[in-house]
């Protein structure tokens, strides 16, 4: 049995109830208000949305009645403010979006709060904020963070509203570069501005980025792998994306041609000893803000495991290979989107000088970028990989085999109540 007006209604224990009359205001109401129990309101969003919070501590048995007065719902939104309490079992303010609509609110307990009363009103309210499913789910007050460290899809169910939530924010991470000689460049690091979920505190890359509108369906992931490769051959590392959001993969070195230069990629590759080799161009395609830089010059000619250059970060470009002093990796950006302030897509250092004052591998760039490796007479040791979902670029290889480049990452951020 429905509920009307005059007041009653089945309750949890299987029997009818006297909820008391709803009385109606006949002034319409033009800007928000809180609704008092027993109480129905016409509310008039001719000028723009109107808010009604719900009373605060209800108990069982409390009733509200909302009215579109002026068949203007459509356009402006008369949103349902829960005020502590569920309604219909969530967490989550309502929007009345139907022109001309109608709903009869009880409140019924703790664990279901206010419930609709009537079936077919029940599916007019409408969250406003967005909601979706994929990856690891995780949240920050009133933020949803969905983290992806594998390929995947993030469905959103509900696209929200104007009044709640309708784009999210994005930190799109490649696979960093494998390290030859040179330093592998770190994944290109691609991030919105913060703004539409709760400014955090975010990367520089970030500034004056748009987030991204999105719609109710699938927005397929992919996670850049970090590059590998074999002898002494680095291979780039692969590409992320999301929606219309691509980060490059970080660049390589081919440590076998004559030029022996850094590859191109998100961040450059490190160019390899012996013939100042230059390194690997960022921001490559280009895009804006630039997605990461350039990798660091090889040292001048000299015999075997002379320093190699340090590959590109996202805030810095890798340093060159100079006598004594091997290329460091890039730093990479910091940003707090997963909630922690984290560093990512730092570049990887270049080889050690194996010249006398020998010299130890490159530091790798802050934010996952492996150190370099150091050659026999520096140390003899292998270089350091990236590190994984950071999208940091491989060291230097050293004595040891190519480095891998860390695998990348794709977190997405929205405001859900």
């Amino acid at each position: 049995m429905g509920i009307n007006s005059c007041g009653t209604t089945l309750i949890s224990d299987g029997k009818f109830a006297n909820i008391g009359a709803v009385s109606w205001e006949t002034t319409a109401k033009t800007s928000n208000f809180t609704a008092a129990s027993g109480e129905g309101y016409f509310v008039n969003t001719t000028s723009g949305a109107i808010t009604v919070t719900l009373p605060s501590s209800p108990s069982a048995g409390d009733i509200v009645g909302v009215k579109d007065y002026a068949n203007t719902a459509d356009t402006n939104a008369i949103t349902i403010a829960r005020n502590g309490s569920n309604i219909d079992g969530a967490a989550t303010d309502k929007l009345l979006i139907i022109e001309g609509e109608a709903v009869l609110l009880v409140y019924v307990d703790g664990t279901k709060g206010w419930l609709v009363t009537n079936a077919s009103q029940a599916d007019d309210l409408t969250n406003p904020f967005v909601a979706a499913t994929g990856g690891t789910i995780t949240c920050s007050g009133n933020f949803r963070i969905h983290t992806f460290t594998s390929p995947g899809t993030f469905t959103v169910t509900n696209a929200g509203s104007p009044s709640g939530s309708t784009t999210v924010d994005y930190l799109v991470i490649a696979g960093g570069g494998g390290g030859s000689n040179g330093g592998g460049g770190a994944g290109g690091y691609r991030e919105s501005s913060g703004a539409a979920s709760g400014c955090y505190s975010r990367s520089p890359l970030g500034a004056c980025v748009s987030a991204l509108p999105v719609s109710a369906q699938g927005y397929p992931i992919t996670v850049g792998a970090g590059g590998a490769g074999s002898g002494c051959t680095s291979n780039p590392g692969s590409n992320s994306i999301f929606s219309t959001i691509t980060s490059t993969g970080g660049g390589g070195q081919d440590d076998t041609t004559p030029d022996r230069e850094g590859d191109d990629g998100g961040s450059g590759g490190g160019g390899g000893g012996n013939r100042n080799n230059s390194g690997g161009s960022g921001n490559t395609p280009p895009v804006s803000p630039p997605q990461g830089n350039n990798g660091g010059a090889g040292q001048s000619p000299g015999p075997s495991f002379v320093g190699g250059g340090g590959g590109g970060g996202a805030t810095a470009a890798g340093t060159p290979g100079m006598p004594g002093n091997t290329g460091n990796g890039g730093a990479g950006a910091t940003s707090s989107i997963n909630g922690t302030p984290t560093a990512r897509a730092g570049g990887g250092g270049g080889t050690g000088d194996n010249r006398s004052p020998a010299a130890p591998g490159g530091t790798g760039g802050a934010g996952g970028g492996g150190n370099g490796g150091t050659p026999p007479s520096g140390g003899n040791t292998s270089g350091a990989a990236g590190t994984a979902n950071t999208g940091g670029g491989g060291g230097g290889k050293g004595v040891g085999s190519i480095t891998s480049g860390g695998s990348g990452i794709v977190i997405i951020r929205y405001k859900f109540q």
